[in-house]
């Protein structure tokens, strides 16, 4: 089964986070993670004039943007973006936006689904902005994935995650390192994708 792990990142942080919830994806027999990004809004022109974008564009150049197809072939979907005044970032909305063909036939229905965001500072916004998201999932019929607090390390983290989806505080420069609770959080979450995602196919197929 796959399990897409979609999101936006501007500086790296969340493209990081996302190769996190990759490796939770690996460790669980029959799950194979896809990772994809979405389209960039930010204009080319304002990017070539920031060092610390250009270097997180550079980062991520591999990666593919998410098709339709890929929504369609995934068992279970990670959603991961930025905050931006304590919502989901443009880029990753926009992409949102654009599965009407997919909602209108109900092809992401009974589909496992969780996020996880990235911020600048520690109250700036991790759990509305994964609030925020809830709604377009549950009006896609996406079955929504969290963490719980078996996880030991939420009852630790100095820097983010919480029941609602991993969290990373990247500081208001953008360069704070995931720390290895944040890390945890987000291969815990991708674990359980999978895992809730296996469950859901298997009962289809019954």
């Amino acid at each position: 089964m796959k399990v897409l792990i979609v999101y936006y990142s501007t500086y790296g942080n969340v493209y990081k986070m996302a190769n996190l919830v990759a490796e939770g994806v690996r460790e669980v027999a029959g799950a194979e993670p896809v990772l994809r990004t979405v389209g960039e809004l930010i204009p080319q022109h304002v990017i070539d004039s920031r060092p610390d974008m250009k270097a997180g564009r550079e980062l991520q150049k591999d990666v593919p943007l998410v098709s339709l197809d890929d929504f369609r072939e995934a068992g279970a979907i990670a959603f991961g973006t930025p905050t931006r005044f304590g919502n989901v970032s443009a880029q990753l909305k926009n992409q949102i936006d654009q599965l009407t063909s997919l909602w209108l036939k109900g092809e992401l229905e009974g589909k496992a689904a969780g996020a996880f965001v990235s911020t600048g500072s520690l109250h700036g916004g991790q759990e509305t902005t994964i609030h925020t998201l809830m709604a377009p999932l549950l009006h896609l019929g996406m079955i929504l994935v969290g963490v719980p607090y078996s996880v030991q390390e939420l009852f630790t983290t100095q820097g983010g995650g919480s029941p609602y989806g991993p969290g990373h505080v990247a500081g208001g420069d953008s360069r704070r390192e995931i720390d290895p609770q944040e890390a945890a959080i987000c291969r815990a979450l991708g674990r359980r994708l999978a895992q809730v995602g296996l469950c859901l196919a298997s009962s289809k197929s019954q």
